[in-house]
């Protein structure tokens, strides 16, 4: 089935309501997209962050008359000054194999892979975590993710024992049981991320290794020999007492999901407490590491 495309361009404000107007005219999805690129971080809780000047994308079935939606649009008032639009057509393509294809085995560090379970492991004698994009983030393609495992390859994780403080996937506490760890505890406020990182494990052969636990339900005086956080810099900061005291003493933590311009006030909040290493970035993001202080 081939499919066409309106898209509107409009003012951030007005996206919500146009997007409700467009459904009801028989769009199958209305999706935004920021029309100069310009990334929004960090929304505030149950706030759905919109561009100043956003396009509307409203996807719809080739025998829809598209024409005739132009026309009403024409006289809604949200658009009667100012109707920027344009119309596409869609080839229809198998979007499974399309996805599918975007994501191939990946290498982080000297030892570590990160492998969707429908291509062919590139090692056999490397470390491979198989995982497959699904309910939370988490696949090892986002920088922040890349820079926690190859921090991760870079430990000596015998015997230790390590948190995943919003673990999504599971992947970093996954890829740290694969690596040597002794046991993982993942924590996350997300029903699904615990979801997925339960099959995650299943799938890698180390759920006995790995406890789960909404946040709300985490048993207190948790400690463990190594903490990583990939969130965002704000729940990073606001947090920090938090996930400074799941960190033994002399203990590792590992913190990302920061952009490089957010760094110093992250690492703001943890330094008193932390031994801190140099900053390391992978495109516009950074990984902040440290060691406890022993008391």
């Amino acid at each position: 089935m081939s499919w066409q495309q309106l898209i509107i361009n409009t003012k951030g404000k007005w996206a919500e309501e146009l997007s409700d107007l467009l459904t009801e005219m028989g769009a199958v999805s209305v999706t935004f997209q920021d029309s100069f690129d310009v990334p929004v971080f960090e929304p505030l809780p149950g706030e759905t962050r919109l561009w100043h000047d956003t396009d509307i994308i409203a996807l719809y079935e080739q025998h829809i008359d598209i024409q005739k939606i132009i026309n009403l649009l024409r006289d809604n008032p949200l658009l009667v000054d100012n109707f920027n639009y344009r119309v596409e057509q869609v080839i229809d393509k198998d979007w499974e194999r399309e996805w599918m294809d975007n994501f191939h085995p990946m290498r982080f560090g000297q030892r570590l892979w990160i492998c969707p379970s429908w291509q062919p492991v590139p090692d056999k004698n490397a470390i491979n975590v198989m995982l497959d994009p699904g309910l939370a983030f988490g696949t090892g393609t986002h920088p922040t993710t890349a820079l926690c495992l190859e921090w991760l390859d870079g430990l000596d994780l015998n015997g230790k024992t390590i948190v995943d403080f919003g673990c999504g996937s599971g992947i970093l506490a996954i890829a740290a049981l694969k690596l040597g760890a002794k046991s993982a505890i993942g924590i996350d406020i997300d029903p699904q991320a615990i979801e997925a990182s339960t099959n995650n494990a299943v799938q890698n052969g180390v759920s006995e290794d790995l406890t789960l636990y909404l946040a709300n339900q985490c048993p207190k005086n948790i400690q463990a020999d190594i903490v990583i956080a990939n969130i965002l810099a704000g729940p990073l900061r606001e947090l920090s007492s938090i996930i400074t005291s799941l960190v033994k003493p002399k203990g590792k933590l590992g913190l990302s999901g920061i952009l490089t311009s957010q760094a110093e006030s992250v690492i703001n909040a943890y330094n008193s407490f932390f031994t801190l290493d140099p900053v390391v970035e992978n495109e516009e993001w950074c990984r902040i590491t440290g060691q406890r202080l022993s008391c």
